[in-house]
Order: C-alpha cells, then structure tokens, then sequence
C-alpha cells in the first residue's frame, strides 16, 4: 500500500520515537501532497520509517499516528485493536458500563468508545478518524453485537477539524435515556446530555467517597446528572443538594432518584455554581462536592483557572464547619502540583486545614500512557476539614 509521504525535520523531537502519536506543524519538513484526512507515512530526513497515520493540514497537529508498522489501516485493523481494548477492560470490569477506547491511549487518536450495557457511544473528534466510521461500526457489530450504535460528535472543535457534528443513531435504535448499572446502583446515560451521556471517569471516586457519606447533608456541586449524589445517598447520606446549570440534567437526575428509591432525598437547585457557593452559611452541609467541568483547553490559559479552582472551593470550605471537602479537576492542561497549590491556599485564607481521606485519579478505563502525557487528566481528593484551632 503506497502512501503519500512526510518527512520529518532533522531535529526530531525524542518524544515521538517513544511513542507519542502526535505530530505538530513545526517539526515536518516537507508535507505530504494529498487531501486533508488522508493516510500518510512519515519517515526521518535520513529516510527512516517512523509510522503510518493520518493528516490535516488545517489542524496544529498535522499528523496522529495509528501504528508504527507497515500495515493497512482497515476494518481488521481496527477489530485487532478494538479486541485488544476489550481484553484489558473485560478482565477487570465490575460494570457493564465503561469506557471501551479511550482515544490515543488505545492507538485511536480521535476515537471514544463507551459502552453502556448493549448500546455503544463513540465520539469522533478528527477528520481522520471520520474516514473510518463505516469500518468502526461494523467491527463493533460483528464483535459485540449491540441493540444500537449512536454517534455523538460535537463540539466547536469540529469545525477547526473540517467536520459536521453527529448526533444520531448509526446501528440499530434505542432510549435517549439508556439504563445501566454501575456500583449496584442504577443510572441514565443522557444522550441528549454532555459527552457520551455520562461521566464514567468518577466512578471509583464516587465509590471511596461514599464510605463517609453516613448521615450527612450533601451539596453536589456541578452535579450533572447526579452521580456523587446517588452514590452518597444509597450509602446512608441524610439528604443531597444537586446543584446545575442545566434544567435537563437536573430532570433527569430525579428520574434516577426515583428508580433508585431516594427520591425523597434529593433537592435541586438550577444556577450558576459561583453564586450559589457564596449565597451559604456555615454549616449549611456536612459534606461538599466540588466537580467542575475543565475550564482551560491549553497551558496557555491557566491563570483564569486557577483563580476559579480557588474560589470555588474556598466558599465549598467557607461553609463546612466541620465535614468533607471533595474537590477534583478534568483540566488536562493544569499540572496537579499547581492544583493542589491552590486548594491549600483556599484552606489557608479560610482558616482550616485539610487532613486527606484519599486521593483519586482515572479508572483502568481511562489508561493514562506514560508516553502521552495528555492522556492523564484526572485529579481527585477528599479531605477532612478543621479549623485550625481544632488540629
């Protein structure tokens, strides 16, 4: 299979020969002559073979590799590499909902996969990637055999991409609501609702959290469509506060109190987190999660960030005499030194300090590469707080 060529510059950056599959704007000498999409081999200035993936010249990152052999890229490639996902989640999942392919960590940049019982999400955020979605369908039907197959591409991403965003059902049919079981307790994947439809990532964070939710009076802070709150609840928290922008998801987390029993427990609240936070007396909940959606796409913006990081949970802390703080950051692009920096220094101007109960990041289904850095995002803690007075 012959492919049009690019030629790295002759100072290649170390990176990329140990495994990373991104290759920037700045480090190609001489680009390939073909559509944007299209496959391409990239070779050294000295005319050795670094790996076979696709390009766009309208993105900063001008080549993502799939693989660093000579190989098609087809719909057997990507069952060899869909089956080798399922090998790593299916020997350790305790749910049937999980994330089947996480982008560039699997060797599928531009690809998410989740997979919510018999129904699969896929999210497809390149237009490589988008060249592929025929033979991505069809490797999920013959493999796993679903009820149905969505799409749910979107984001202002796309259009930098050279794509349309997808929302629609590609195989089969089903629920904009899809059921599934995850820790014993029974959710919604919102179709209609951000990413795939759930946040898969906190799952084992909900878990470890809901071991001091006893008898406490819980604020779910960015709270979506419930999950800390539910966990909480069924692990004899008093009452949860759920706290949103979005109407919808507020609909639909009491839809999941309901089919879990605990109904009579939660409360919603729809507004902007910051006001909220600062509206609170002390002693108002016993226990407080903080989860905010990430606020910076690059490096390049942090100090916004780092300012809001701050300020949310100095008013979560403000108004916890005694109790749990549970704060956590999506952002990729804040390192978690710097994060944990700033929530000292919100414990510090309120006059408390944290003891940790436990720290948290992703799931075995959310693989951080040690040769992509990008790919480890997810910061959790939970700390005890006391005034310090009281230490």
């Amino acid at each position: 299979m012959s492919l049009p060529r690019a030629i790295l510059k002759a100072r290649i950056k170390r990176r990329i020969f140990n495994g990373h599959p991104w290759i920037y704007d700045n480090e190609i000498e001489i680009s390939p002559e073909c559509e944007n999409g299209s496959l391409v081999d990239l070779f050294t200035n000295s005319g050795q073979f670094v790996g076979r993936g696709y390009y766009n010249a309208h993105s900063t990152i001008r080549i993502r590799l799939l693989t660093r052999k000579y190989e098609n890229i087809d719909e057997g490639f990507f069952a060899r590499k869909i089956q080798r996902a399922f090998m790593l989640r299916n020997r350790y999942a305790e749910t049937s909902a999980y994330r089947l392919i996480f982008g560039e960590s699997d060797g599928l940049p531009g690809l998410i996969v989740d997979r919510y019982s018999n129904y699969f999400v896929i999210q497809i955020s390149t237009l490589g990637m988008s060249k592929f979605r025929e033979d991505i369908v069809s490797t999920l039907v013959k493999l796993f055999n679903p009820k149905g197959i969505y799409e749910k591409s979107e984001g202002t991403f796309l259009k930098l991409e050279g794509i349309n965003p997808i929302n629609e059902w590609l195989y089969g049919s089903g629920p904009m609501l899809i059921p599934f079981k995850m820790n014993e307790i029974s959710f919604l994947s919102d179709l209609k609702g951000q990413k795939t439809g759930f946040f898969l990532d906190q799952r084992y964070n909900a878990k470890l959290l809901s071991k001091f939710a006893s008898e406490k009076k819980v604020l779910d802070v960015f709270s979506y469509t419930g999950n800390f709150a539910l966990h909480l609840l069924k692990a004899g928290a008093d009452q949860a506060t759920l706290l949103d922008q979005s109407e919808r998801a507020l609909e639909v987390a009491k839809e999941i109190a309901k089919i879990n029993g605990v109904s009579d427990k939660i409360y919603t609240v729809q507004g902007n987190a910051f006001d909220f936070l600062r509206s609170l007396n002390l002693g108002d909940y016993d226990l407080i999660v903080v989860d905010p959606p990430a606020l910076v796409k690059n490096s390049k913006s942090t100090e916004k960030a780092i300012a809001a990081y701050k300020e949310l949970n100095l008013r979560a802390l403000k108004a916890l005499k005694e109790g749990i703080l549970a704060t956590s950051s999506c952002t990729q692009a804040i390192r978690e030194d710097l994060w944990l920096n700033t929530i000292h220094r919100a414990f510090n101007d309120c006059k408390k300090v944290g003891l940790q109960l436990f720290s948290g990041s992703q799931p075995f289904d959310h693989p951080v590469s040690l040769a992509i850095f990008e790919t480890n995002y997810l910061k959790f803690r939970a700390f005890s707080v006391r005034k310090i007075t009281d230490i």
